[in-house]
């Protein structure tokens, strides 16, 4: 259904990049704008194609996305109406860099290319809001990178009060003076909660759930819950996570990061109300967007939605380097190699069964992982400071759970003690030891995949790790194994930040445990540094993997550990004389039985079979 043209209008006067243009400019951007309509789910342009339109959201939304080398989808960002994408047109040779995605049905209004050779001075004029756009845009980008004093835009300040005092606050942040202190309190880490987006999610769905019930309790005027809960919903979309700036290990168990939500939050909505940044009389970060709550609620719950979510990443990324160990089993399954133990020699076995045996113990994980993220889904939301509900009314606590559940689609259910719960870290220490027992198996895994492919020539060598990079400054040709060796070091770090884990739930005191923060920041960096060694492991190692077929058959044959297979047909002490003459002699197990007459060539033949010595047989 084609929309009328006086609708539009107006709807494009508002729109930034035409900001300043004349009447007659409207008249023929008008003729030029062509609506689309677009289903969920429906691309509307992908990464590396032509640039060629600006979409401008009408109604619906749409998220832009990235796809890194490993073909890991990531979500930049979610626009709604009034956004627009693909003002990169500025450059007539440029690509996109993103792709785009229709989330929701949506209404789009085209503007094709040709509206900017209209006339030089329009074009002017577009290309300034562009270059605006795409500054700020950058601007925001470094912010993450550098420093967050890098996303100021003027030198223009807003002063606020809190109970310390006053302080000035920079005019365009969106955080206020409680965040301010943090940031120049906790200068720690360097690693600041935007490092995170999955956290801010989950503060953010916290706040919107916490407004949704306050509103229905009665507590909450229409307008500013309405603000508050269009703020939450952009902060989920991407937006505005340039501006929790706190670094993610603080004092104050978590209030930091609960300020910096709340005045991040409310000062966007003010300005969806019409209002400026600080007016908080108008919306006010603790007593609107706060309300019925205390970081000792709102802060362990959002956590656990944060990490319930990372676990489901984690997952799926283990679930794929389970199916490469898998592809390779099934490639080496007819390749016969020398089983060790201690380091020895011990019995035959294929090559495919050793990477069956990887993919089974990391298969395990999958089950253990998801086991300990569903203790997760037990939150302590209306526990407010200690447990009590204090500055609750009855009922809330149900209520607020009950739009937590259908803004986040998870199962969560309200503890039965709401003391117990808002002391407890158990949950935390549980997952962390899940994530810890998978490192230590992928750790385990690297030393052998390690020694499989030492030497070249002075190694074991049964099998080749894909070359990745020059291994010596001072040796030639040397490749050394740099993507198990740096997998490892992220099991020792996993490993270590479990042991932080541990050390700050023992320490909790009385009704809370202040040290969430470091608990929250060390869980994050094993999910998140799993997730990324896990990657690369299997597109830079395991996919890549080659056997030496024939070295494996040579040390099959020249090994003492053939002996174990003759076990059941000759006595052990023959046996043991057998296998000090071969190792004195250097003679071979075949030879030396034939040589004894202890059995006919058919019958040894027969027992030493690869496919009799890598599974269970019949002896009679």
């Amino acid at each position: 259904m084609m929309m009328k043209k006086e609708t539009i209008l107006p709807f494009l006067r508002n729109i930034e990049l035409f900001r300043n243009l004349t009447e007659e400019e409207f008249s023929v951007l008008l003729q030029s704008v062509r609506e689309k309509y677009c289903d969920a789910g429906e691309m509307l342009f992908t990464e590396n194609s032509p640039r060629e339109d600006i979409f401008i959201i009408y109604e619906g939304n749409v998220e832009l996305f990235k796809i890194d080398s490993y073909g890991t989808e990531f979500r930049l960002a979610v626009f709604g109406k009034g956004d627009f994408l693909g003002e990169g047109i500025l450059d007539p040779e440029s690509v996109h860099s993103t792709s785009a995605r229709s989330v929701s049905k949506s209404v789009l209004l085209e503007v094709k290319r040709d509206f900017l050779s209209y006339n030089a001075g329009t074009a002017l004029k577009v290309f300034a809001n562009i270059t605006g756009v795409v500054s700020r845009r950058m601007r925001n980008a470094n912010s993450r990178i550098l420093h967050t004093g890098a996303q100021y835009i003027s030198g223009k300040t807003r002063v606020e009060s809190d109970l310390l005092g006053e302080r000035e606050v920079p005019f365009e942040s969106y955080y206020g003076i409680q965040t301010l202190r943090a940031v120049e309190n906790f200068n720690i880490t360097g690693i600041t909660l935007n490092f995170f987006p999955s956290l801010i999610e989950g503060l953010a769905m916290v706040k919107e759930s916490a407004a949704e019930a306050n509103h229905k309790l009665g507590l909450l005027e229409g307008n500013i819950k309405d603000a508050i809960v269009q703020s939450c919903r952009e902060i989920r979309y991407g937006k505005f996570h340039n501006h929790f700036v706190v670094d993610v290990i603080q004092g104050g168990a978590g209030t930091s990061t609960n300020m910096n939500a709340n005045e991040v939050i409310a000062n966007r909505a003010l300005k969806i109300l019409g209002y400026n940044r600080g007016e908080y009389k108008y919306c006010n970060p603790n007593n609107h967007v706060n309300l019925s709550q205390s970081t000792n609620d709102a802060y362990p719950t959002a956590v656990k939605i944060a990490l319930f979510n990372s676990n489901k990443n984690l997952v799926s990324v283990l679930t794929k380097l389970v199916e490469s160990f898998r592809n390779k089993a099934m490639e080496f399954s007819h390749i016969i190699k020398m089983g060790r133990t201690q380091l020895q020699d011990a019995v035959p076995m294929t090559l495919g069964q050793e990477f069956e045996a990887y993919a089974v113990t990391l298969g395990e994980e999958i089950e253990r992982l998801n086991q300990n993220a569903k203790l997760f889904l037990e939150i302590n939301m209306g526990a407010t400071a200690i447990g009590t509900g204090i500055n609750t009314v009855p009922g809330y606590a149900e209520l607020v759970v009950k739009y937590l559940r259908k803004i986040t689609g998870l199962k969560l259910v309200l503890s039965s003690n709401l003391v117990e719960e808002t002391q407890d870290t158990g949950a935390f220490v549980m997952y962390s030891s899940a994530v810890k027992r998978l490192a230590v198996k992928l750790s385990k895994i690297c030393n052998d995949l390690r020694l499989l492919s030492s030497g070249p020539r002075a190694g074991i060598n049964e099998i080749n790790l894909p070359p990745r990079q020059p291994g010596s400054s001072i040796m030639p040709g040397k490749v050394n194994p740099v993507i198990p060796e740096v997998v490892n070091q992220i099991a020792f770090k996993v490993i270590g930040n479990d042991l932080t884990v541990t050390m700050a739930s023992e320490a909790g005191q009385l009704e809370l445990n202040v040290f969430e923060p470091v608990i929250v920041h060390s869980i994050f960096e094993s999910v998140e540094m799993l997730i990324n060694g896990m990657n690369t492991l299997r597109h830079r190692c395991i996919d890549g993997i080659t056997a030496n077929e024939e070295r494996c058959r040579e040390l099959v044959q020249n090994s003492i550990g053939l002996i174990t297979a003759l076990v059941p047909w000759i006595a052990y002490q023959d046996l043991n004389e057998i296998a000090r003459d071969a190792l004195e002699n250097k003679r071979s197990v075949y030879s030396l039985v034939l040589e004894k007459g202890l059995l006919s060539k058919e019958k040894l033949d027969e027992i030493l079979a690869p496919e009799n010595m890598i599974r269970p047989v019949k002896l009679k």
